[in-house]
């Protein structure tokens, strides 16, 4: 009997709103996957920035090799080192939470400027503990990355399919920006897992992840549409929130790949 929890798909977002990396295998760590959101765009005044307010973020495609990060932007190509940054520290917002980051290079900086035709820095944080997030929930306080919330979305695929039964246009799962797509039995499952074991690494089951705006952005043409949150919000509303996937967070650092189990 074959087993209904497995990871199908696995993705980063290495720069925090920009284009998602499709992954075979990845090192869990207590701020989510290596590499993943440990780099975001902050405008002059220190906010972050995201597709929210620039949907053609969506169109800036990362790539990692050899230690360089690439960056492609229609027919524009940028690199940089994953390692480098400047010396003096900024204290950057990531909604109410604010974070400690620095400034990759002024070059790198300069380029999404020219890119976005407007000032802005690209940030990175470097160790664990410079963002604290605490859940409301919990009452208890994470170290994560420079993701919205938690450092881990995990979604089913009942829960996509689901949805793309209700929905004109059908929509991949990228729309929901997750790091873990499981094949799943029952849609929306995943909201009440608690804690499991996938690979090496066992993670905790915080809370479903209430949905924004954003998931409205078609990425490939960076226009904000009315779907899926219109869709949505029919059926899965609770109080002011509209709920799609769920937030982890892992107990311990490990690697995890395709195909492994669930083992609850």
């Amino acid at each position: 009997m074959s087993a209904i929890h497995v990871v199908k798909e696995i993705y980063i977002y290495p720069i925090k709103s920009l284009a998602a990396i499709s992954c075979q295998r990845a090192l869990a760590e207590e701020m989510g996957f290596e590499n993943d959101r440990r780099w975001m765009l902050i405008d002059a005044e220190n906010q972050l920035i995201t597709q929210r307010e620039n949907p053609i973020l969506s169109q800036f495609y990362p790539q990692i090799s050899d230690g360089k990060i690439t960056i492609t932007f229609q027919d524009y190509k940028h690199e940089f080192s994953t390692t480098e940054h400047l010396e003096n520290s900024i204290e950057a917002n990531v909604w109410e939470d604010k974070s400690e980051v620095f400034e990759v290079d002024l070059q790198t900086s300069k380029w999404f400027s020219q890119r976005l035709g407007f000032q802005c820095k690209l940030v990175k944080i470097i160790k664990i503990g410079d963002r604290k997030h605490e859940s409301s929930k919990l009452k208890e306080i994470f170290n994560v990355s420079l993701a919205d919330g938690y450092p881990y979305l995990l979604i089913g695929s009942e829960s996509i399919d689901l949805l793309n039964e209700k929905l004109e246009n059908k929509i991949t799962v990228l729309r929901f920006r997750p790091n873990i797509v499981i094949s799943s039995k029952n849609a929306h499952e995943e909201d009440d897992f608690d804690t499991f074991t996938i690979g090496e690494v066992h993670f905790k089951n915080i809370k479903p992840c209430g949905r924004c705006i954003m998931v409205n952005n078609d990425p490939q043409k960076s226009i904000i549409k009315k779907e899926p949150l219109k869709t949505l919000s029919k059926y899965r509303k609770v109080q002011n929130s509209v709920y799609f996937g769920t937030n982890i967070v892992s107990l311990n650092t490990g690697i995890i790949s395709v195909g492994d189990t669930l083992v609850f």
